[in-house]
């Protein structure tokens, strides 16, 4: 199972399965897809291969700025290959590649995939002015000797709404943490290392571990939230906040944790915290003292409300 950055390197040892999207979040509706895919990988005794791309194709086409993405490109590879995908290849999408026809692109997959299959959503297009739909890619598998599997988008069991990655960066910037977990099939989460901040934390006796996240990866709505911090492989209770921390008049966004029952020093580790429900959006607070039992008050939910949802 690899991750590589081209077409070329690919060379596969056999014909190959392959579909092809952004996959940004990896949500349960690109897990359908992918797992039917490897599926049936596995039963004709072909590789199963993910093409995917960054930037995301609307940072370059519409100039979207900002925090943008559900998963970093290394994550979002990671939980490809967790599929059971043998390759992932992530291209650079740029103002080049914008340009391509979809028949070229679709002869680079021919030619260094050794394609027999191209399984894609059923509303997937690619190539300049998305002109490869999916009537498009059945007349080219037609002739260039590939099938073409388009599957149905599906919805999320807590609602009739299709799932796409748009609907999860809208829920997630909503601060709509169980609802995001529902189209995600797990919950959102932010990872990063371990820095030093203004350490106000220990003064007050509750100490916080502040994380340095990918500053394109979307933030959930300024708050606190019950979440599992994630630390060499092992889930700790955690109460994390996301803001300005106003009540000391703070100027820029933090991610910070108090860890439940944990003291240990872990600068320079990474950590990954995820996000399983907001208790309460950021407030600015009279004095100390009122903050602090409010943070009190944040722990003791946070605890009771991860001690009756276990990490899966």
């Amino acid at each position: 199972m690899v991750h590589l950055r081209s077409l070329k390197e690919a060379k596969p040892d056999s014909d190959s399965l392959v579909s092809i999207g952004v996959f940004d979040g990896v949500h349960l509706g690109h897990q359908n897809l992918i797992g039917r895919l490897v599926q049936k990988a596995n039963q004709s005794g072909r590789v199963a291969v993910v093409v995917t791309f960054f930037p995301h194709p609307d940072k370059v086409i519409n100039e979207t700025s900002g925090r943008y993405y559900l998963t970093t490109p290394e994550k979002r590879a990671e939980l490809l290959l967790q599929l059971g995908v043998d390759m992932v290849v992530t291209l650079a999408f740029d103002a080049r590649f914008r340009r391509l026809p979809a028949a070229d692109f679709v002869d680079q997959l021919v030619t260094n995939l050794r394609i027999k299959e191209l399984w894609v959503g059923a509303d997937f297009a690619l190539g300049f002015r998305r002109e490869g739909d999916v009537r498009f890619l059945k007349a080219q598998g037609a002739r260039r000797g590939f099938e073409v599997e388009a599957i149905e988008l599906i919805t999320s069991v807590n609602s009739d709404r299709l799932i796409r990655s748009s609907k999860v960066r809208e829920l997630v910037r909503r601060g709509a943490m169980l609802d995001a977990k529902s189209m995600l099939g797990r919950p959102y989460s932010l990872s990063g290392k371990v820095v030093e901040g203004d350490q106000r934390g220990r003064t007050i006796g509750i100490p916080t571990a502040n994380i340095a996240v990918w500053p394109e990866q979307i933030l959930p709505a300024k708050g606190v939230y019950a979440t599992w911090a994630i630390l060499g492989g092992d889930p700790i209770m955690a109460a994390a906040n996301i803001g300005y921390r106003p009540t000391f008049s703070g100027d820029a966004v933090t991610v910070e944790a108090h860890l439940l029952d944990f003291n240990r020093d872990i600068y320079g580790e990474n950590l990954e915290l995820r996000f399983e429900k907001r208790l309460r959006a950021e407030r600015k607070f009279a004095g100390l003292d009122d903050l602090v039992a409010q943070i009190r008050s944040d722990i003791s939910a946070s605890r009771q409300y991860l001690s009756a949802n276990p990490p899966a």
